[in-house]
């Protein structure tokens, strides 16, 4: 077991804590001393249909530099982050450099890194105020601004959303995804997403641990019983009518690069974290964002021809809530007030997260 030099163990603990994807976490940390470190990260574009190129990898990897930063400024240290250009981009290196800096103040948000979770049940629906989401704005930066979707227009997103969940829940491609990230019977998970955390009630799970022991299964409840109906009403429709907003992150100009996405993850990692510091719980919504791209590109996702033409249809109506911002959107979600998620993932502990080059 690799000791590791303190305060480096301190930051790095706390950096673990970063959000991605059906709690990935495709990281790895390789010490070098006491100042720096290697971060080999890797994207799952390979297996989820939902890191079409990696971006959505990548932009868990900005919100894990981010979290380091702020966790480096509790002991007044800086974190500069240089990426290796010779890394190929499923396999990004960030060579991480921590420097003292005496006119650097602790970062407020520090406080709420390990606070910070994804609420997928209804929350209370009562309106932010103008106070917090200009405070969740100042978050994002200047080259990122914020639209919401409040009142009556959150059931315009929570149908958009129950619409593409059907997608989510009849595909094959996304089946073995969810077959693999889901750990049953849990209420909390190191490395996977615990099934009470999903926002089914008691019955819907224990019908849904036994549909999804294989395709099989799940195709025949939803061609012949419409087993997709009750998920999707108690994961996507009420939680998106019950809840203050939903709102989309929209950047400057759309992001191209790795460096972009990267980029949009620290900004995203910082309105979550100011969003839990007043109290607000949040939920990504970021598969109506994915299916787009792959529309827009003419990326066949599937091999059945429903879900394309539904993802078309989809597409088009995103592009209309979003005015025609979709290519510059590079997270949606949900927001409002409510009780602390009952059950959440955890994350692995550190040493397991340490690697040798």
């Amino acid at each position: 077991m690799q000791a590791i030099p303190p305060p480096l163990a301190d930051i790095l603990e706390f950096a673990r804590w970063a959000p991605s994807g059906d709690n990935t976490q495709p990281w790895r940390f390789e010490v070098m001393d006491e100042n720096h470190v290697i971060i080999h990260a890797f994207d799952t574009r390979g297996h989820c249909v939902y890191d079409l190129d990696g971006h959505s990898s990548q932009i868990a990897l900005g919100a894990l530099l981010e979290t380091l930063a702020i966790a480096a400024s509790a002991h007044g240290l800086q974190a500069k982050f240089t990426r290796n250009l010779e890394a190929p981009d499923a396999q990004p290196e960030y060579f991480t450099e921590l420097s003292a800096d005496n006119q650097l103040q602790p970062d407020p948000l520090h406080a709420y890194i390990k606070q910070r979770s994804v609420q997928r049940r209804p929350m209370r629906t009562c309106a932010l105020s103008e106070q917090q989401k200009q405070a969740l704005q100042h978050a994002l930066g200047q080259e990122y601004g914020v639209v919401w979707f409040e009142g009556r227009r959150r059931w315009q997103i929570a149908k958009l959303m129950f619409d593409n969940a059907k997608i989510r829940l009849t595909l094959p491609e996304a089946y073995r995804v969810h077959r693999d990230i889901i750990e049953w019977k849990a209420r909390f998970s190191v490395d996977k997403v615990p099934d009470q955390a999903l926002g089914l009630d008691a019955a819907t799970l224990k019908l849904m641990r036994w549909v999804m022991v294989s395709w099989r299964r799940v195709d025949f409840f939803n061609t012949y019983l419409a087993g997709h109906w009750v998920p999707r009403i108690e994961m996507d429709l009420l939680p998106g009518i019950f809840c203050a907003a939903h709102f989309a992150i929209l950047a400057s100009k759309a992001p191209e690069t790795m460096d972009d996405y990267v980029a949009a993850g620290r900004a995203v990692q910082r309105f979550w974290l100011t969003a839990t510091r007043m109290g607000l719980g949040l939920q990504p919504e970021l598969t109506p964002l994915v299916f787009s791209r792959y529309v827009r590109q003419e990326r066949l996702f599937t091999q059945s021809a429903a879900a394309w033409k539904q993802a078309q249809v989809l597409s088009a109506q995103l592009n209309k809530v979003l005015a025609g911002a979709t290519p510059r959107a590079t997270f949606m979600g949900r927001i409002g007030h409510g009780a602390p998620p009952w059950a959440r993932s955890l994350r692995l502990p550190l040493q397991r997260l340490i690697t040798r080059a």
